[in-house]
């Protein structure tokens, strides 16, 4: 029996950017609770940092696929 094994392939933008984007969560959650303003907002931008990181990591994922759905692989150049 054999089986096809899918290899998930993500890019270090996508996993830095959901760990901001936690972060920032976070930051806002203790800035809310302790009442610290500077904390929240500190979190907000975070937040916004790791979504765009993310983001990129997505258009490098999506121009990688196509680039090997073509038959080439742009690592190789």
């Amino acid at each position: 029996m054999v089986q096809s094994v899918e290899v998930l392939i993500v890019e270090k933008e996508q996993v830095t950017g959901k760990v901001d984007e936690l972060k920032g969560k976070a930051k806002q959650a203790v800035g809310g609770v302790t009442g610290n303003p500077n904390l929240h907002d500190e979190g907000v931008v975070d937040e916004g940092k790791g979504k765009v990181k993310q983001a990129y990591g997505d258009v490098k994922d999506t121009i990688k696929g196509a680039d090997r759905a073509a038959g080439s692989d742009i690592n190789d150049k």
